[in-house]
């Protein structure tokens, strides 16, 4: 009967973790009832943020202020700011501020500005309060609820694997079930519980249920919508395509010689991008 503990610890680890899931979820749902969404159109920057969050936002600035000729995207990884906009949105205005007042900049750090500037807060806050956007919290908990889940049911499958090794176990005199079946209950409350929130969970990281049911509603007009929806490879421009794919180089080891690397290389590239 020594394994009798083990068992004991891994139903407390499944219940407690499956009850930790499902709190998560009626949490997650509650949000989504308060914020009542609206059946309408997204715009541009809403379909962005609802599939790639904050960083597809900036995409679509970079690429739609290009296709207007007022920004150089090279394929080397830099932005060149070719002509101000005349009535710049707040995005344009974030991107712009990002690259500098030197008009040039390399495309990674002016993402990740943009990205975390306060238009794209405010953003997100309108549709989390319109019901269209999962909050941080709430996709946060689930997520840590979900790994906490998933280790629980390892642990059981080795508390299991333990117990059965132990010295004496079997089906003693009471002709109790055989170890392993013991075990395996708590372990199907685990996987069960994970893939019924699979299923009645269907939140993604960044739009709700009703945020994914108008984006499954939205047209696909042109190459701006393709990237707000699906991101980067959906771009037909294999310029623009390659810039927004340009990986950082170490910054710390990186030095700008004005040639070579700089944004003079992807002269020719970015303006084919346009």
């Amino acid at each position: 009967m020594l394994w009798v503990p083990l068992l004991v610890l891994a139903c407390a680890l499944a219940a407690l973790s499956c009850g930790r899931l499902c709190l998560a979820a009626v949490r997650a749902a509650a949000s989504e009832v308060r914020g009542a969404p609206q059946e309408r159109q997204l715009t541009l920057y809403e379909a962005a943020f609802l599939s790639g969050g904050p960083a597809r936002v900036a995409d679509v600035t970079l690429v739609s202020l290009a296709r207007r000729r007022r920004l150089l995207l090279a394929h080397t990884g830099w932005a060149t700011v070719v002509a101000a906009p005349e009535e710049p949105d707040e995005m344009e205005r974030s991107v712009l501020g990002a690259i500098g007042p030197d008009g040039q900049s390399r495309i990674a750090p002016v993402r990740r500005a943009a990205a975390a500037a306060d238009a794209v807060r405010a953003l997100a806050d309108r549709l989390v309060a319109a019901g269209l956007a999962v909050p941080d919290g709430a996709w946060s908990g689930i997520q840590g609820a979900a790994r906490q889940v998933r280790a629980a049911a390892v642990a059981v499958a080795g508390l299991g694997l333990c117990a059965t090794l132990l010295p004496g176990t079997g089906t003693g005199r009471e002709g109790a079930l055989p170890v392993a079946v013991w075990f395996a209950l708590p372990l199907f409350l685990t996987l069960s519980c994970l893939a019924i929130a699979r299923f009645e969970v269907p939140t993604t990281r960044w739009a709700s249920p009703a945020g994914q049911r108008l984006l499954g509603a939205l047209p696909s007009r042109d190459d701006l919508t393709s990237l707000a929806v699906r991101g980067v490879r959906a771009l037909n421009d294999p310029a623009l395509r390659a810039a927004l794919s340009h990986r950082d180089p170490n910054l710390d080891g990186y030095r700008e010689t004005g040639h070579g690397t700089g944004p003079g290389t992807g002269r020719g590239t970015g303006q084919r991008g346009h």
